[in-house]
């Protein structure tokens, strides 16, 4: 099939070329972009506890906004604030409520205040979202880059500062950051590509090719993402363009060096161009096929997911696989046809077989003792994975971010002089079962909060809209209604029909941290549900804090759903490429050795080295996608060759050691360049990429040159002929040969 592959391509190359431009143009001018978002809630399935709260809360609260703004003002000079400067303060709030865009939603002028902390240090407004608004999309963006460029001129020569923060100002600073991580990120890996192509091959145009052929291929592969993305109404995590970049970059160039090295290898023989192009897509076309095929039903799982994210990312990340395993058999080979033996222009090395090869000596060593290579590495990873053990799920997402954005500040601000949960209490929502609850039970079960460990405060309850009103009343001459309000506010606010109570619970820690995930996950919800079944009620726990422990739940259960069908699926293609059933078997563990090895190895720099706390909770499941995934690459190729040299007439121990000789350059570079690639994320800043970064280039390097260059091919010698079992094909070829 391959080999009819290859000489399709090299008689209409001129065509294959052409076609790709085309389409890449037609996605470049048509194709929808790709919208990202932060709104980590909207990748929640609705039976979860957090989602129940904010879908009861907008249907029986409308008035009741959640936080769209959080701003902080603090005086230039440190020092406390005095009455002047709050009034001053609000009369910039004041300003700033009339001239909102449409993701936040406009206070009566008399309902806009300021909280000032007890020391005097600072003083806390803000804006809640309007309606239908995320405060994660572009338009919360847009708005919040204009509410901090509106507020600017009105600060001048007060000797006031102010820091916006909140959802909107998060996002925007994210997207920022982001956009400069990728174009670090985007810059290192081209660079990185250029410099290792450049060494290994000493050829101007191969070292441009793999840039100019995945730049082509990006644009396909962005656009069908787009379409994808507009025709099921996908949603992509901010991350999403970063681990693109990496891997079109990382995975393409993979591919090419698959083909390039065994197209390089048949013209050393003695083949002409269009020859060798067909061999080498003949011999690397099914190893390309069935790596590609492995990755892509990797990502694919993530559909059985809970979690949109993945949902989302599992796809869309298939797609630019399968563009770019489409381009390696098609565009690739075509471009080699076209640019002839100049493609290795100015080196002239390439023609002969390099003298005392380092990988000959290598296979020959493992060919002679191939239980002491399997036991060696065997053991370096069975050490790292013992560190596995120790992982520690962070969720603190807040802490990653680079401290230098202003939403960073302004969360230091409020952590430093209020309540560390002030900026988005805990909203507890009761609902009766039957019936409908009175002022007195939603006041007690209020109450019951008081006290718990992880709770600053309960925040009274107190209707915006009633406020306005007593503000309004108040300035009309009847102050005593606002003194009412102030010294006799509920616990509770009760929904107009009297069914539902809502309680906003203030955390005694930072809501994106740990410790506030604890406090929500043990004794916030164990008491809310318990106080709730007295009155004969449901509560539902909501808030960010309760978005991130459900969005854990989801995690835990999709480790038990998406890793054994992501298995059990590339058990199979190993099996169909192998016509083996017992490769298969043993490749497969060792690249769930190498998984728990790059687990354990995160865990040992980050955790005990680095120090850090934990290890963000989704972690586990990228180093498995691309470890498992990626990692499959590079033992299909060598076992692939091991199976090509057994079909020679080699002995195990020989095919070991020839297969190491001729597959082993191509593993090295590949599994350099990739885990530099995956490496190139360590120059963004925010921990969370830092930390991926280092774990998915450890685990590539891992799977290239422990597993793939040692563990697999030693196994596979040891093993010998059973390991192809039940074709033995390698042994009827040895018969044959012996006649």
């Amino acid at each position: 099939m391959f080999a009819a592959l290859g000489r399709f391509v090299t008689r209409f190359r001129w065509f294959v070329v052409v076609a790709w431009i085309a389409v890449a143009v037609v996605c470049a001018l048509f194709a929808p972009g790709l919208k990202a978002t932060t709104d980590q809630s909207s990748f929640l399935p609705a039976h979860y506890d957090s989602i129940q709260a904010q879908n009861i809360q907008a249907k029986q609260f409308p008035s009741k906004t959640q936080p769209g703004a959080i701003i902080v003002f603090q005086r230039s000079d440190g020092h406390a604030l005095s009455g002047a400067d709050l009034a001053k303060a609000t009369g910039v709030l004041t300003k700033l409520n009339g001239e909102l865009g449409k993701t936040f939603q406009s206070l009566p002028p008399s309902a806009v205040q300021l909280q000032p902390s007890k020391d005097k240090m600072a003083a806390l407004g803000g804006f809640g979202l309007a309606k239908n608004a995320t405060g994660y999309d572009t338009q919360a963006t847009k708005d919040a880059k204009s509410l901090r460029d509106d507020a600017k001129p009105l600060l001048k020569g007060s000797g006031l500062t102010m820091l916006v923060g909140g959802p909107a100002a998060q996002q925007l600073d994210s997207q920022n950051s982001m956009s400069t991580t990728m174009a670090i990120v985007g810059g290192a890996t081209v660079l990185l590509i250029i410099v290792l192509l450049s060494l290994i091959f000493r050829s101007v145009l191969i070292t441009i090719m793999p840039v100019v052929i995945i730049g082509i291929v990006s644009v396909v592969a962005n656009g069908a993402i787009g379409w994808a993305a507009k025709t099921f109404d996908l949603k992509a995590d901010s991350s999403l363009q970063e681990i693109l970049i990496v891997v079109l970059f990382g995975v393409g160039t993979d591919y090419i060096l698959f083909f390039l090295f065994r197209h390089r290898e048949r013209l050393r023989q003695g083949g002409d161009v269009t020859s060798s192009v067909i061999h080498a897509l003949e011999r690397a076309g099914e190893a390309i096929a069935s790596a590609g095929g492995a990755v892509i039903v990797a990502f694919s799982t993530l559909l059985l997911s809970s979690l949109g994210i993945f949902k989302a990312m599992g796809p869309a990340l298939a797609i630019a696989v399968a563009v770019t395993l489409v381009a390696a058999l098609t565009l690739v080979p075509a471009v080699a046809t076209i640019l002839g033996k100049a493609l290795f222009w100015p080196s002239k090395g390439w023609k002969k077989e390099p003298t005392g090869n380092r990988f000959a000596a290598i296979g020959n060593a493992l060919g002679r003792r191939p239980a002491v290579f399997a036991a060696g590495s065997g053991a370096v990873l069975v050490v790292l994975a013992v560190f596995a053990l120790g992982f520690h799920a962070s969720f603190d997402f807040s802490s990653s971010m680079p401290k230098n954005l202003e939403s960073s500040k302004a969360t230091a601000a409020i952590q430093q002089h209020f309540a560390a949960g002030a900026s988005e209490p805990a909203t507890v929502v009761l609902q009766a079962n039957s019936g409908k609850l009175t002022q007195a039970e939603a006041d007690g079960f209020a109450a019951k909060f008081v006290g718990v460990q992880g709770v600053d405060s309960v925040q009274p309850a107190v209707d915006p809209a009633v406020a306005a009103k007593a503000t309004a009343a108040a300035k009309a001459g009847h102050p005593q209604l606002l003194e009412q309000l102030k010294k006799h506010p509920h616990l509770a606010q009760l929904s107009a029909d009297g069914t539902t109570a809502i309680v906003n619970v203030v955390l005694s820690d930072d809501p994106g941290s740990d410790a506030a995930a604890a406090a929500v996950r043990g004794p916030i919800r164990d008491t809310a549900h318990s106080a709730a079944e007295a009155v004969g009620a449901t509560a539902y726990v909501g808030g960010t804090t309760s978005v991130f422990v459900d969005i854990d739940a989801a995690m835990k259960h999709d480790y038990k759903v998406v890793f054994p069908v992501a298995a059990g699926i590339i058990l199979i293609i190993l099996m169909l490429l192998l016509r083996s059933l017992v490769a298969p078997w043993y490749l497969l563990a060792s690249v769930g050795l190498g998984f728990a090895a790059t687990l354990g190895a995160t865990v040992l720099v980050i955790q005990h080295i680095k120090g850090d706390s934990g290890l963000i909770f989704m972690l586990p499941i990228y180093i498995y996608l691309f470890v498992v995934a990626l990692g499959t690459d590079y033992n299909i190729l060598m076992i692939a060759r091991l199976r090509e040299e057994a079909r020679e007439g080699r002995d195990p121990r020989s095919a070991a050691a020839e297969a190491i000789k001729h597959a082993g350059p191509t593993i090295a570079a590949a599994g350099l360049i990739l885990a530099g690639t995956f490496a190139s994320l360590m120059l963004g800043g925010n921990s969370l990429i830092v930390s991926m970064g280092f774990a998915l280039s450890f685990g590539i390097f891992t799977a290239a040159f422990i597993m793939a260059m040692f563990f697999t091919p030693s196994l596979t010698a040891l093993i010998g002929h059973a390991a192809w079992w039940p074709g033995h094909g390698d042994e009827k070829k040895e018969r044959e040969l012996a006649r």
